[in-house]
């Protein structure tokens, strides 16, 4: 479509009332000749349509009330022009589908959560009409509504493809092997929040036009297998976005002996939270290799052994060219998070509850030691904690030894008086030794046009005499 006609929509008006010939009038042109609306033929009106349909939701509705060609024109093109109807629950459904023409149905959450919403809803869901709806969002659903409307969702629903279910507190029962009539063949997204899915599998194996599946806090009455999990992963080919988050950190199932590996060749996100037995039989039994982004939060465990994760983040492309990295604490927690990114492409965090800041290494490098190797920009952010002064220094060194690429380290205010400390009591002769490569220190709470602080006037002043400076700057 020419952008001067889109230029003539955007500046079109219209002085008429509801089924009265249409005034609108269009510029055509640097000659400011001027035309009716009128004179262009129903596939250009078409075409202005849908830019109006995609820049204002339900924007048809004020279409098929302007006149009767109009509406002739909508309706003739439902498919071209996303025609939806927007049910709210807050009448029955009936009384909106008898003033319109066949058109998909589109159930949304609503902020009215009363005995009658939900009703209506579960009722919708249970009409003839159910083989309409496209798309249902339902969020903060109340325990007392969970079984009859998990009851509702026991049969076919061949036009949907997006699903959105939020549980309110804790459900008891599960979804069922009919869910859905077991068979869910045009599902492009699937959002289950605490919403138990032991039954949940055998629709899985029919989704193989799933695009995103979010399975988060699922409770332990309602547990997924890896196994399970990976059969139904591996028939989604198209899936870009996979969310895997679990309430306890429980886990039942007994570790799987090494199996072939299902490849998942669209898969570009993973996050998960859970235990780490459950991750490592997970990546035990899959190929990612255009992933680019991974999210993990792990439970807490003193004991975190990460080879599967090892050998993901080794063989995975887009993390070998990650250089930046954050460590910080975890807020309204005992944990620390660990990020790794690019700047263009690639990003890992990982999060461990539940252990001792300074013993981040040796919970965490096991995993991501392939990639600290390429890091040049460390951020150290933990001004939540508060540090005595008479912690032992090497701890600090010891944190700082793996990053030898490292060439610009920043540090938050109470970690860079500890770091900058540790660095000061290195001897002379080992003033290379720990982040060899260090050119820059930023330190926050700096005073602006401040010296070296004294704190690390000793540390500098040996890296110069070695050949290998460090200037002080300040952050902020």
């Amino acid at each position: 479509m020419p952008e001067s006609l889109l230029l003539c929509a955007a500046r079109s008006s219209t002085t008429t009332t509801i089924g009265g010939p249409s005034q609108v009038s269009l510029e055509a042109g640097p000659s400011q000749d001027r035309v009716t609306i009128y004179t262009l033929p129903d596939d250009v009106l078409l075409q202005i349509f849908h830019f109006y349909r995609n820049h204002l939701k339900n924007g048809w509705h004020a279409l098929v009330h302007v006149c009767q060609r109009w509406r002739s024109i909508v309706f003739a093109s439902p498919r071209h022009l996303n025609l939806r109807l927007e049910y709210t629950g807050k009448r029955p459904m009936s009384e909106m589908l008898d003033v319109w023409p066949v058109l998909p149905v589109v159930i949304e959450y609503s902020k009215d959560r009363s005995s009658s919403y939900w009703g209506n809803v579960t009722g919708a869901l249970e009409s003839e009409h159910h083989h309409r709806i496209c798309h249902i969002d339902l969020r903060y659903i109340p325990s007392s509504r969970w079984e009859r409307l998990a009851a509702a969702m026991q049969k076919p629903f061949p036009e949907l493809t997006s699903l959105w279910f939020w549980a309110d507190g804790n459900t008891v029962t599960s979804l069922p092997d009919s869910f859905l009539g077991g068979s869910a063949p045009l599902l492009r997204l699937l959002w289950l929040e605490n919403c138990p899915v032991q039954g949940l599998p055998k629709l899985l194996l029919s989704a193989n036009q799933l695009d995103s599946l979010n399975l988060w806090n699922i409770p332990h009455s309602g547990y997924i297998s890896p196994q399970d999990l990976v059969t139904a992963l591996s028939v989604m080919c198209r899936l870009e976005d996979l969310f895997l988050g679990f309430q306890s950190p429980l886990y039942p199932a007994s570790r799987p002996p090494p199996v072939t590996r299902s490849v998942l060749p669209a898969l570009r996100e993973l996050v998960f939270r859970g235990v780490h037995e459950y991750l490592e039989d997970l990546l035990a039994q899959v190929e990612v290799p255009f992933l680019n982004t991974l999210e993990i939060t792990f439970f807490m465990d003193p004991d975190v052994v990460l080879p599967q994760l090892h050998r993901l983040i080794s063989h995975t492309k887009s993390f070998k060219t990650c250089d930046r990295a954050t460590l910080r604490t975890v807020r309204f927690g005992n944990g620390i998070q660990f990020s790794i990114f690019g700047r263009k492409d690639g990003f890992l965090s990982l999060v461990i509850w539940s252990i001792e800041f300074l013993d981040w290494h040796s919970e965490v490098c096991g995993s991501t030691l392939p990639l600290l190797s390429n890091l040049v920009q460390l951020k150290i952010v933990d001004d939540a904690l508060r540090w005595t002064d008479d912690m032992d220094t090497t701890r600090w060194l010891e944190l700082l030894d793996p990053f030898i690429a490292v060439k610009d380290l920043w540090l938050s205010h109470q970690v860079g008086r500890h770091v900058c400390q540790a660095l000061e009591e290195l001897a002379e002769e080992r003033v290379t030794e720990v982040s060899p490569a260090l050119q820059n220190i930023f330190l926050k709470r700096l005073k602006p046009f401040k010296s070296v602080p004294k704190y690390i006037e000793r540390f500098v002043a040996a890296r110069k005499l070695s050949g290998h400076p460090v200037a002080v700057h300040r952050w902020g």
